[in-house]
This record gives C-alpha cells, sequence and structure tokens, in this order.
C-alpha cells in the first residue's frame, strides 16, 4: 500500500506514462487477498476513488475499469446493501438509506463496465439490447461485474418498473460471458447464472440448479458464495435445505479462509441466525 501511495503522488506530478503504470498497479491491487474484513472496509473507500480518478484519465484501461466495477459492485454487497437488511427491522429509515445507497453504488459499477465495454466495442449496447453480442477474451470481467452490479441493483428496485424491465439486458450479458467461457471466474459466473435463472420471470428451478452445480465443481469446494447463492435462490421455501447449504457455506470459508469467504461466512451465519424470521 505504502508503494502505492507513493506512485499515485508521482501519478499527480508526472505524465501519462506513469499514469499508466498507477492504473496497471490498481488493477492488480484490485485482485489482492484481504481477510480482515474492517481493513478491507476501510481501505476500500481509499482504493475506488483513487481507481476511478485514474480511470478518468486513462478510460481505455480495460482491466482497470474491470477492477473498478469490480470493487464497487463488492463494496455495495458486503457493506451496504448486507448492512440494509440488518437494519429492516431495527430502523426501516436507516435501512432505506443505505439500500438507496447500494443501489447508487451498484448503479456505478455498472455504467463503468458499460462504458468500457462500449468503448472496447463500438455498438456494444445496441447489440445487448437486441440479443446476446459477442465477446472478447478481455471482456469478460467487464460483462461479469457489468452483469452482477446489474442484477443486483434491480434486486433493489422492484418498486422501479424502469430499472427492473432491464433484467433481460443483465441476463444477456451474462450470457455473452457464459458463451464465451462457462469456466471464467473458478464458478462465480456458473454462480450468476444460477441466480440469474432462478431470478428471471419462467426462469427454470433445475436448471439454476444444474450453474450452481457446475459452480460448485469449477470452484472446487473452496468458494462458500456458491452454497449461499443456491439457498438464496432456490431453497427459500426449503427450511431443511436452505441450513444445510448455509452450514455447507461456513465449513467452506473455516477451511479456506480469504476475503471473499470471510464475507461469505458472515452473510451465512446472519442467515441462520435469522432463519425462525424466514420459516
Amino acid at each position: 500500500m505504502r508503494a502505492l501511495l507513493a506512485l499515485a503522488l508521482s501519478a499527480l506530478l508526472a505524465g501519462c506514462s506513469t499514469q499508466a503504470l498507477l492504473a496497471d498497479a490498481l488493477a492488480a491491487q484490485g485482485q489482492d487477498e484481504e481477510q480482515d474484513l474492517q481493513l478491507a472496509r476501510e481501505a476500500s473507500a481509499f482504493y475506488l476513488k483513487l481507481s476511478e480518478s485514474v480511470l478518468r484519465e486513462q478510460p481505455g484501461h480495460s482491466a482497470l475499469a474491470g477492477a473498478v466495477a469490480g470493487g464497487f459492485t463488492q463494496y455495495a454487497y458486503a457493506f451496504v446493501a448486507f448492512e440494509a437488511e440488518r437494519l429492516e427491522s431495527q430502523n426501516l429509515k436507516a435501512a432505506l438509506a443505505q439500500r438507496q445507497r447500494a443501489e447508487a453504488l451498484y448503479a456505478r459499477a455498472q455504467a463503468h463496465a458499460l462504458r468500457a465495454l462500449e468503448a472496447r466495442q463500438s455498438g456494444f449496447a445496441q447489440a445487448l439490447a437486441t440479443g446476446v453480442p459477442t465477446l472478447q477474451a478481455d471482456q469478460l470481467g467487464l460483462a461479469y461485474w457489468g452483469a452482477a452490479a446489474w442484477a443486483a441493483r434491480i434486486s433493489l428496485a422492484k418498486d422501479r418498473p424502469e430499472i427492473v424491465a432491464d433484467l433481460p439486458l443483465a441476463l444477456h450479458l451474462a450470457q455473452a460471458a457464459w458463451q464465451r467461457d462457462p469456466s471464467w471466474g473458478a464458478g462465480d459466473l456458473a454462480s450468476l447464472m444460477g441466480t440469474l435463472e432462478a431470478a428471471r420471470p419462467g426462469g427454470s428451478a433445475a436448471q439454476a440448479a444444474q450453474y450452481f452445480e457446475r459452480a460448485r465443481q469449477l470452484a472446487g469446494g473452496r468458494k462458500a458464495g456458491v452454497f449461499v447463492a443456491q439457498a438464496e435462490a432456490l431453497a427459500t421455501q426449503d427450511r431443511d435445505a436452505f441450513e444445510s447449504l448455509l452450514r455447507q457455506a461456513l465449513a467452506v470459508a473455516a477451511q479456506h479462509p480469504n476475503l471473499a469467504n470471510a464475507v461469505m461466512r458472515e452473510r451465512a451465519q446472519w442467515l441462520l441466525d435469522t432463519l425462525d424470521e424466514r420459516f
């Protein structure tokens, strides 16, 4: 982090070449693992604001755009939307404020991803509106985070039909990534496909279950998020299945400590603690 700060200062004083180096460093920094949730939360705001500023100066840097889109999506999910859910039974006004903030952060992530995809491939937005566009390998991260942020935003805006109506577009974006590389993200994309299949009107629970099974295989038993996603997408009417999936998530998180699993461990435990309110 100290080296990153020094590079950031240099970039403010130097030209485009240093800014390009900083963009590379920030894109790589976004992939670092941090197991302490509180530390991750405190560091994220600085990282996201700095990255966004650099991205404005280096708009063609696809890797940084993907890291920024992913960073805003993960921050909104782990620290804002989740807090809104926990506040809902205690303080509706505070919960609403957090939910609105999460939606705005998801929209920000979505915009970064779509802007970069359009810059990389002129006419991408139009292609997305009419079907499933073709992606290049270096667009997969942008497509994944764009679709994930879009879907998460829609889930928080169920009272806003103009946003909910975009669900087919989010699905097209995820499908584009799936057609290019179903194994992308070691199960992350397959898990997103399962969630979207379960959420879309007329979606197939059996097909969603197949996506989640593929996600578990690709993750190699190392990602707690697959089990949490499946519980929330497919098991909300089956207490035993819901609880079993969440306990599997806790076991995976304990065996494979990292930031993503720490986030999912916290969510899985909260969902278990509030089981009686759900069933």
